[in-house]
């Protein structure tokens, strides 16, 4: 039990030193006050005088084990204000948007009905037909349009596909959005632009096939995690099309050139030959690839308005690159908010019930409340 509360005790403040114990890390962060009760128990009665000096780490791995949810709740206070003075204030906020950390929904979930979905084919390439995964709300006669979420997954732009942490698209269609997640082309074997032609491909077949699904077309907003967060921004930043109401990045890369030049720890992630993959060489062989797929390099006057998620203990995409798009955001004088979380790891959304994955799912409802 000591050797567990030392381990939880590390892994809560330091980067993992390799790929394996970034699950485990992962877990104690975004589930770790379940393991509270069950530390507590040696610390009571006749164990504690048995355990003698070996109860002190127990009871700093306690306090670890719910650090996260200390530092969310703080977060908490001030998120909403965050998110008007970023936004503006939304013209109806629903009722399950109302605290941006409920503590029992650490315990019985985040209410997310079930909801059906359907595979759609948005377009063919290369012998291979594209597909995406629609999910609606109940259409009625009475219903208006729903607004649209497109989702687009990670997976180091070589993995991963749309069902990838779906737990949020059911939670979203149960606020009255439609949702679209996506499949694409993955490197090596298609590299920079394929998946960002396939993300505006599908934009195009949504929008053309928006009356028959029930979907308004002049409100869209792109969400992506990781590598698709990356796609998302590109896309969101040059399609110049006035339906995009805003973007939504969860721990993406934004300036390549800056990533290559800063990898990650190799044995966590190779992200320079991630990215080599991906651009197909590196920067002194494709700089103007590396410049073009970079987010940072798209910002302009008419950029919509973007919501950064990012954790600083991010171990495969650094928090720097979200804080080095929100400056050239600030720059251009664009509507964002960089919500950064001290706590937490790469994909710390996991958990929709956590700390990370309550305040996430709270500021991404207010935002898409407030732009679309």
């Amino acid at each position: 039990m000591t050797g567990t509360s030392l381990l939880i005790g590390y892994l809560a403040l330091f980067r993992p030193p390799a790929f394996p114990l970034w699950y485990i890390r992962l877990g104690v962060t975004e589930w770790g006050y379940w393991l509270a009760p069950l530390l507590l128990l040696p610390l009571v009665g006749p164990a504690r005088r048995l355990l003698g000096w070996a109860s002190w780490p127990l009871g700093a791995a306690v306090l670890l084990a719910c650090a996260p949810l200390l530092q969310a709740q703080l977060l908490a206070r001030t998120l909403p204000t965050q998110l008007d003075d970023a936004f503006g204030q939304p013209v109806q906020r629903e009722p399950a948007t109302r605290s941006p950390l409920v503590a029992a929904d650490l315990f019985r979930g985040i209410a997310v009905p079930q909801v059906a979905h359907e595979r759609l084919v948005y377009a063919e390439r290369d012998g291979r037909q594209l597909s995406l995964d629609l999910y609606a709300p109940e259409r009625t006669a009475s219903a208006s349009a729903a607004p649209l979420v497109v989702v687009i997954h990670g997976g180091s732009w070589q993995s991963g596909d749309s069902t990838q942490l779906a737990a949020l698209n059911h939670y979203l269609v149960a606020q009255g959005y439609a949702v679209a997640a996506l499949n694409y082309r993955l490197a090596p074997q298609h590299p920079f632009p394929a998946a960002r032609d396939d993300v505006v491909a599908a934009l195009a077949f949504l929008k053309e096939n928006a009356p028959a699904h029930g979907i308004d077309a002049g409100r869209i907003v792109l969400l992506g995690r990781s590598a698709g967060a990356q796609l998302a921004l590109l896309a969101a930043y040059t399609a110049a099309d006035p339906a995009i109401r805003g973007v939504v990045s969860f721990y993406g890369p934004t300036d390549l050139i800056w990533g290559y030049d800063h990898p990650v720890n190799p044995a966590v992630l190779d992200s320079q030959g991630t990215l080599e993959a991906y651009l197909s060489g590196s920067p002194e062989q494709v700089r103007e690839t590396y410049l073009r797929a970079s987010p940072t390099e798209a910002v302009g006057p008419t950029t919509p308005p973007t919501l950064l998620i990012h954790g600083a203990m991010d171990e495969m995409v650094f928090l720097e690159n979200s804080e080095r798009l929100a400056a050239r955001l600030a720059e251009a004088g664009r509507p964002h908010l960089l919500l950064a979380l001290p706590w937490a790891s790469h994909a710390a959304d996991a958990n929709l019930n956590g700390p990370s994955g309550q305040l996430s799912t709270y500021a991404i409802a207010r935002f898409l409340a407030a732009v679309m």
